[in-house]
């Protein structure tokens, strides 16, 4: 067990301070969930909640669109762990983080992690430590709130939003976040996959259970054509941090994630 405190202000600090040009996108995607949960019926109440609960961007996104009356709670939830399922990945790169850590510092840790932040403490040079991952998170977390909340109160002031197409700022968000998750050519083949599996679903499933459709589709197909990390594969490997870091992951990703 390691003696060390586990989270110091310090350390708290550097990681804020390393996620601080992060601040204007994070803002405004967080902004843009404000605002389409004014549209599916949300109080600011409940869409803070979500945010410090989930904190995960796109599966905030695709949440809220879900959120009807006629949609029921468990389409949301599985949908909201289909694409949060990467952070398994991220979790598991992140275990020199947490090694002989408690479990207290592990769960605040990882309810913090962003793909962002998570990027930055993966791409320091010396060992990552709790401290730093945990204060870009929560850097981020308020940012992300702050955005809501502004998105929300501006909304409140649109009396008919679909005059100014923000109705289309869902699909708008995703069809931008799909040109930053391009990893290469290994993700064409599940990226097929999962078109197809959306469009069948479409035609052949009740409501968004499309969406699951194309989700598991595509992750059958990416299992199925796994090589893991060769020197000709080396875009497969899911836990290298990304150091082209856009607004398109962590709390916001929508890929999301406030979270994602």
């Amino acid at each position: 067990m390691s003696s060390a405190p586990h989270f110091t202000a310090a350390s708290l600090r550097r990681g804020a301070i390393a996620c601080l040009p992060l601040l204007p996108s994070t803002l405004i995607f967080g902004a843009v969930l404000g605002v389409l949960a004014t549209q599916r019926g949300l109080s600011l109440g409940e869409l803070l909640f979500m945010s410090l609960t989930v904190f995960a961007g796109s599966a905030q996104f695709v949440s809220v669109d879900l959120w009807r009356e006629t949609i029921p709670s468990l389409t949301i939830i599985v949908a909201t762990i289909v694409i949060n399922l990467r952070y398994v990945l991220i979790g598991a790169s992140l275990r020199p983080v947490f090694r002989g850590r408690p479990l207290w510092v592990k769960i605040c840790g990882m309810h913090m992690v962003a793909d962002e932040n998570w990027a930055m403490t993966m791409a320091q040079e010396e060992t990552p430590i709790p401290g730093f991952l945990l204060g870009g998170g929560i850097f981020l977390a308020i940012v992300w709130g702050t955005g809501n909340t502004m998105g929300y109160l501006l909304a409140g002031g649109i009396p008919d939003p679909n005059v100014y197409a923000l109705d289309f700022a869902f699909t708008a968000i995703f069809a931008a976040l799909t040109v930053g998750m391009w990893k290469g050519q290994a993700d064409l083949l599940p990226w097929i996959a999962a078109a197809i599996g959306s469009i069948v679903g479409h035609y052949l499933l009740p409501g968004t259970w499309s969406i699951l459709a194309g989700a598991g589709a595509g992750v059958v197909v990416s299992a199925l054509t796994w090589k893991g990390d060769t020197p000709g594969n080396q875009n497969n490997d899911a836990t290298r941090p990304q150091t082209d870091l856009s607004p398109t992951d962590g709390p916001y990703s929508p890929s999301p994630r406030a979270g994602e």
